[in-house]
């Protein structure tokens, strides 16, 4: 015998209040949105959303709507008393140490962005151009095994393959003759990374932390991820660039093998801005300040400015680097990049970099590694070139490097991507460079790069499907979120 089960059914007042606090909720988050999203667009996209049909994008607006950065202004102002204290004792060094050389004149045209961010450029530098991932972890992991007091280690991916467990044995043993390591690692890029890595690490007396908008775990929260690559020895010898730790970085994943990526390390006065950024972090997460070497005196010519940028700062930094990078440039702008999403403020840089008779070129992926960013960068690309912007499209492989060229003597290598993630979302860094002959050698890497890539023509968007333009168009609406 078979029975039914027959439940009672529920009260129309009861869907009636359900629906009216749905509602209310809605209405106030759309307040909430109104008053904290930065752009325009985004903030009417949230109120129209929340006001009007809050049943399906409540449950975004928590995912992708809400900042966490409380404290994190004063955390600014402690890093820069940090600063303050630490450039009053390098001022009191005895007679016999070296002063540090002057920065370059050229610093003079980027006087903005020194005003911006706070850091200085400082000269006295040596720079080695790490192209791709097998010279990048080489010397990454060469220069932490022979740490002698410290080593601060920071990769918004971290995988448990062959690359990772490399990098995982050499921490141990740093850790095990008694140098400090300290490892972050963002909670949402290295979702993957099994707790067994981590604790694996933690037994062997290595600080590893997952980096969070809160001190507290924060799973409601996919924005505002720390996509900066650090990686400190000791206060004086610094790497940053594009590469995470995975075995795809070596290009042994296909199909988007080869892989194309560029790292590379300073040494002289500016890695303490590199490191005060890791401290930075750590000091939000951890609530303890590190004890942080000051950097060895270096004989080098190049003069170099830490860019630390995020989405708790005043402005909208990573967007007023890049604007303020190009309309420095007098003869070339040289930009690789994986993703071409940019906001109008650097899309206009570029167009009036054009107008200048400034070189312009950028330099893209021929295949996707995310299929809605590729397309709308796909769009993007298009729209650059009726403006008189140079595209290529790289053939061999995946291309994940962000590196700029600025005339002849400037290059920027780091994590910044040109999309709305970098530019307004996540935690990024770079080093930005004055010296002729390491921008000669990010000449010698992007011309041999532009070599093997295929430059997209005027008339190609028009031989397009209908169908894919349309796609292309609906991805481009995403473009706050990719």
């Amino acid at each position: 015998m078979q029975y039914a089960l027959h439940l009672p059914p529920i009260p129309l007042g009861l869907i009636s209040v359900i629906l009216l606090a749905i509602h209310m909720v809605g209405i106030a988050a759309a307040a909430h949105a109104l008053m904290h999203t930065r752009t325009s667009q985004g903030a009417v996209a949230w109120v129209f959303g929340l006001v009007l049909l809050p049943y399906f994008t409540l449950l975004p607006y928590l995912f992708l709507g809400r900042k966490h950065f409380y404290g994190y202004v004063e955390l600014r102002h402690s890093r820069a008393s940090h600063k303050h204290v630490r450039t009053q004792a390098a001022s009191t060094k005895t007679s016999h140490q070296t002063d540090q050389p002057p920065p370059a004149a050229g610093a003079q045209r980027f006087a903005a962005l020194t005003n911006m961010l706070g850091n200085d450029f400082h000269g006295g530098h040596r720079l080695t151009l790490l192209i791709d991932g097998e010279a990048a972890f080489a010397a990454m992991l060469t220069a932490i095994a022979a740490a002698e007091h410290y080593v601060l280690v920071q990769f918004f991916i971290i995988h448990d393959d062959h690359i990772g467990r490399r990098l995982q044995a050499v921490l141990l043993a740093c850790a095990a003759r008694g140098v400090r390591v300290c490892v972050l690692y963002d909670g949402i890029g290295s979702h993957g990374l099994p707790r067994s890595y981590v604790d694996k690490l933690r037994a062997g007396s290595v600080e590893i932390h997952p980096f969070a908008t809160r001190r507290w775990r924060n799973r409601l929260q996919l924005n505002f991820r720390n996509h900066r690559k650090i990686v400190v020895i000791d206060g004086w010898r610094g790497f940053v660039g594009g590469l995470n730790v995975g075995d795809e970085y070596l290009g042994s994943k296909p199909p988007l093998s080869p892989w194309r990526d560029t790292h590379m390390e300073l040494q002289g006065p500016a890695v303490d801005d590199l490191q005060l950024a890791f401290d930075e972090n750590w000091q939000w997460l951890r609530g303890e300040r590190l004890t942080l070497l000051p950097p060895r005196s270096i004989e080098g010519t190049a003069t170099s400015l830490i860019a630390a940028t995020g989405p708790a700062d005043a402005q909208e930094s990573c967007s007023l680097f890049f604007v303020a990078l190009i309309h420095a440039a007098r003869q070339r702008v040289w930009i690789t990049t994986p993703y071409l999403v940019p906001d109008p403020a650097v899309f206009a840089a570029l167009q009036l970099a054009v107008f200048r008779g400034v070189d312009v070129r950028i330099l893209l992926p021929s295949r996707p590694d995310h299929r809605t960013v590729f397309m709308a960068t796909t769009l993007c690309a298009h729209e650059a070139v009726r403006a008189g912007i140079r595209v290529f499209r790289y053939l061999p492989g995946f291309t994940h490097q962000k590196v700029m060229l600025i005339d002849d003597d400037s290059s920027v290598v780091g994590s910044m991507n040109l999309d709305n993630r970098s530019l307004r979302l996540n935690f990024e860094v770079a080093a930005l460079n004055i010296d002729r002959d390491f921008a000669q050698k990010v000449d010698d890497m992007l011309k041999n790069d532009f070599s093997n890539a295929l430059e997209i023509g005027k008339d190609e968007y028009q031989r397009l499907p209908y169908l894919y333009k349309v796609a292309m168009h609906v991805a481009t609406l995403f473009a706050p979120v990719l």
